[in-house]
């Protein structure tokens, strides 16, 4: 699989990813990193507006399914709460958890996204396990890592500038 940085969407939040975006691409399988993608780092209580968006994915003919690197009990206790399938351990930007998700549920890599806030674990998952990658924005920054990381993101998000969906 290709080894690139660069997203083929951005999108300032989770949801702003509409079915219909999705469709256009021939997307049947959604993979959503979990941690300040969904919701902070700090808390595992979404946002009003992302528990509709959830609800409302969840009634589309799109699959859902939660990808992420944590090893700690919230996300699949998370995913129980909301109707979600979910995959932890996933070793982004390794291909272990994205091809689990894919055999899950019988999907060939042209037809899944994974989303996520980091180009080097989701971004860089998705395009070498041959899905497509969309990024967004993180939900918060709160430390001096998270900053740091963002700085050194900052040549990718330039150079794929124009892959930015309006809202």
């Amino acid at each position: 699989m290709p080894f690139s940085a660069l997203p083929r969407i951005i999108a300032r939040r989770l949801t702003d990813i509409t079915p219909e975006l999705l469709r256009e691409h021939g997307i049947r399988l959604l993979m959503l990193d979990f941690d300040n993608t969904i919701v902070p780092y700090t808390t595992d209580c979404p946002t009003p507006e992302m528990e509709r968006w959830l609800i409302q994915m969840n009634a589309t003919d799109i699959q859902l399914c939660v990808v992420s690197n944590s090893h700690r009990d919230r996300v699949p206790e998370f995913c129980r709460k909301y109707g979600l399938d979910c995959i932890t351990h996933a070793r982004k930007p390794f291909s272990k958890g994205i091809r689990e998700c894919l055999s899950r549920y019988g999907i060939p890599g042209s037809q899944a996204a994974l989303v996520g806030d980091q180009i080097y674990t989701d971004t860089l998952g998705a395009n070498g396990a041959g899905v497509m990658p969309i990024l967004v924005d993180a939900i918060d920054n709160h430390n001096f890592w998270l900053k740091a990381r963002h700085v050194l993101e900052m040549p990718f998000l330039f150079a794929a500038r124009k892959r930015r969906i309006q809202e």
